[in-house]
């Protein structure tokens, strides 16, 4: 008797093996061979439903893109300006293992933009949806004459948190990262939740 399959789903859980295996293995060793070996299997079991590297990374890349886009609308729709920047900055930050698991393959990633050119696509898109969302979020906030300026801060801060915590993930807990985080706001002077 044949094995049902769920194709959509198995299609989801090679991508979510292979990010794993970007972040743990970085980019020079992404294989498909490799992530057929973290699900368990041989490649073919990757390459029924993606014939190459690229078609994967392609893969790869427009997930990223359509959580960003719904976590985007997500942050929108809260209504307290205050608690939209604090958790649209918190976003940005690697506080448990599945985000730090994505940051750890973006950077991989990022890391051969020069030679990979869905890698280059993929960072030319992302980055400008992530400094709206930051922008949406200060508008209330920042006189407009300030607001790329500041965008630009957060923007470094956030990224420096995220290399950082990878560098030193024992030392950049969540408490860590939130207490910085904490400070930097009071440092750019932003506004915050009230106690």
């Amino acid at each position: 008797m044949p094995i049902f399959v769920d194709h959509k789903e198995r299609r989801e859980q090679i991508i979510t093996a292979a990010t794993q295996t970007l972040s743990e293995l970085g980019f020079a060793k992404f294989t498909l061979r490799a992530v057929g070996k973290r699900l368990g299997g041989s490649v073919t079991l990757v390459t029924h439903y993606f014939p190459n590297r690229d078609a994967l990374l392609d893969a790869l890349l427009e997930r990223t893109l359509s959580e960003a886009r719904a976590k985007q609308d997500e942050l929108m729709a809260i209504s307290d300006p205050h608690a939209r920047l604090r958790a649209t900055i918190e976003y940005f930050l690697p506080l448990d293992e599945e985000t730090m698991t994505i940051e750890r393959a973006r950077v991989a990633l990022a890391s051969h933009r020069e030679v990979e050119p869905a890698v280059a696509e993929h960072m030319e898109q992302i980055d400008p949806g992530m400094r709206a969302l930051v922008r949406v979020a200060l508008a209330e906030f920042i006189p407009s004459d300030e607001l790329e300026e500041t965008v630009d801060l957060i923007r470094l801060w956030t990224a420096g948190v995220v290399l950082t915590a990878i560098e030193h993930p024992d030392v950049w807990t969540r408490e860590r990262q939130l207490t910085a985080m904490e400070r930097f706001m009071k440092l750019m002077d932003l506004p915050m939740l009230a106690a």
